[in-house]
């Protein structure tokens, strides 16, 4: 289980609060997350001031971290119990990493870009978290040595749902992925049931591209 980090920018912390709330954020273990975690560390100082503002913001390397709504939307559809194992692809700030790691047993995330990665393993650490670990690498192949996963969360648009990621996913288990262009897409709740797989298409979203051999191949 993380551990917050002091109580800096509390105060807005709470309006976050209040602002989820007023949005429908209902879960008291998804908005318990969003307490303890101390959104500030993730993003770049000149945009700290920022930090608990329900909006994107740029963490560096043409990437984003994605508005608290969003987040607090994927985790509550995933509705987790405290007892998953969990599957993270793109660590981005490591900021959703963090509040996954309030709400599920274990954490494996990956990342693609190295500096991000090497900057969000610092944050983590800093966190005093000890149920997450950390891959470089590319995240279309998920992560099959602690596979299956009983929820798999994309944080990346991807034009179809990456087959590696569905074949780790446990039975019963949830895959939320962003699927379709590179400027909208539609987010995508993946539900197994034995051999089965549910395919339900709720929200209209905007994500950055997820690259990779399963995913966008080129940068363009």
């Amino acid at each position: 289980m993380a551990s917050p980090v002091g109580r800096q920018y509390g105060g807005a912390r709470t309006r976050l609060l209040d602002e989820l709330r007023l949005k429908g954020v209902r879960d008291l273990a998804v908005l318990r997350a969003f307490d303890l975690t101390p959104r500030h560390l993730f993003v770049p100082t000149g945009v700290q001031y920022r930090a608990y503002e329900d909006t994107p913001l740029p963490i560096g390397s043409a990437q984003t971290i994605s508005q608290p709504s969003v987040h607090a939307r994927y985790l509550e559809l995933l509705a987790f119990t405290g007892s998953e194992k969990v599957l993270e692809v793109g660590t981005g700030s490591g900021y959703q990493t963090i509040l996954l790691a309030h709400l599920a047993a274990r954490v494996f995330s990956v990342e693609r870009i190295a500096p991000l990665l090497d900057r969000a393993r610092e944050v983590i650490r800093e966190c005093g978290v000890s149920n997450v670990s950390l891959m470089f690498g590319d995240g279309t192949y998920g992560w099959k040595a602690f596979a299956p996963y009983d929820a798999i969360l994309v944080s990346a648009a991807s034009p179809d749902v990456p087959q590696p990621l569905v074949d780790q996913l446990a039975d019963g288990g949830r895959m939320l992925v962003p699927v379709g262009g590179r400027e909208e897409q539609r987010l995508v709740l993946i539900t197994r049931n034995g051999v089965s797989l549910a395919r339900k298409e709720l929200d209209p979203v905007r994500f950055v591209p997820l690259l990779g051999d399963h995913g966008w191949t080129d940068q363009a």
